[in-house]
């Protein structure tokens, strides 16, 4: 009876946490971003500010995806299949951007790619070379590149444990009966790891589009490499009542593609267990 009663007043607090620290604060997004009625939260959404966010936002997170995800791979195949020098290292670097503040990387990538940093005759040196004009710093490139570089870690280290937990004895005996790396890779690795991929994968997207430490200092000029999170704080800051609401309306937005997200996850989670259950 008394472990009942304690199960119960901790799943109450747990409730009763979550809905005033999650629930309600996002309702509130919701409804505030309706104040103005439907016809503004769709003239909000639909302004040139918004949509060329949209579009750096989806195409930065794009990118960063599919750059994280294949390094990801590539490390954690390496880290687990192989054993060499330096592996810890590799692994502590790989952690990096989940121990350093993202507003921290967005100046390093200043110092490094801006015109006092080391690379930048580098990039000078190319665009005489080839006629352009590649500007990094300031730039939709360094968005994302700060998206990267604070998404990087997520696949690597949902794929980890997962092919840890798996051995190497499938894999071996496979290449003893002569099967090439890639066979082994696409017929007996990916299939073991492919939920750990794909939660990997939906964690890097929702980092991915909420993201503002990093870009916020590589970022400078609205309506051209400003994401969603930058267009919502440049609304709010504006003091003006209707550009609050906006600000609201596109938060909203965010909200939805973050619930999107989560309820991808929750799918896959559903489906990983079933597959262990199984």
């Amino acid at each position: 009876m008394k472990r009942n009663k304690t199960e119960m007043a901790l799943i109450a607090v747990s409730m009763v946490f979550i809905v005033v620290m999650l629930i309600i604060p996002l309702i509130s997004v919701i409804v505030n971003s309706l104040r103005e009625g439907l016809s503004f939260y769709a003239a909000a959404l639909t302004t040139d500010y918004v949509i060329s966010a949209l579009q750096i936002t989806l195409l930065a997170a794009v990118i960063a995806l599919a750059v994280n995800t294949f390094f990801g791979l590539l490390a954690a195949w390496t880290v687990t299949k192989f054993e060499f020098r330096g592996k810890h290292i590799l692994t502590t670097l790989i952690d990096i951007p989940f121990s350093i503040s993202p507003v921290i990387a967005g100046l390093a990538f200043i110092m490094t790619f801006g015109r006092m940093g080391w690379a930048s005759e580098y990039v000078t040196a190319l665009n005489s070379i080839l006629g352009t004009d590649l500007q990094i710093v300031f730039a939709v490139p360094s968005v994302v590149l700060a998206t990267i570089f604070v998404t990087f870690p997520f696949v690597f280290r949902e794929i980890i444990p997962v092919l840890n937990a798996r051995g190497n004895d499938e894999e071996e005996a496979a290449a003893l009966m002569g099967a090439g790396g890639l066979t082994i890779f696409f017929r007996i690795t990916l299939p073991q790891i492919r939920w750990a991929l794909l939660y990997g994968v939906i964690l890097c997207t929702a980092r991915a589009l909420g993201e503002f430490g990093a870009v916020s200092a590589l970022s400078k000029a609205r309506g051209a490499t400003f994401t969603l999170p930058l267009e919502i704080d440049a609304l709010y800051m504006s003091g003006q009542s209707d550009s609050i609401t906006a600000a609201f309306a596109v938060s909203s937005l965010l909200v939805l593609l973050a619930v999107g997200v989560l309820l991808l996850r929750s799918f896959i989670e559903y489906k990983s267990e079933r597959k262990r259950a199984l």
